[in-house]
């Protein structure tokens, strides 16, 4: 699930909200390893667009989870 997170991830970065929205769904499809490589790839790949979106997501799934 990681890579096809990846793919539409990458095919959704050209509007905002699709970014959040598709995010939003990578982190509840990945495990618990996937997650981390996810969010490393998302802030090195998108992270000087969508840093805050990432973030967000990112702080709120692992808030949940807790």
């Amino acid at each position: 699930m990681l890579e096809l997170s990846k793919k539409i991830l990458s095919k959704v970065s050209f509007d905002r909200k699709l970014f959040r929205k598709e995010l939003r769904k990578a982190v509840t499809w990945v495990n618990k390893e996937e997650l981390i490589l996810l969010r490393a790839w998302c802030l090195a790949t998108f992270g000087h667009i969508y840093a805050e979106i990432i973030l967000e997501v990112f702080d709120h799934q692992v808030g949940a989870a807790v």
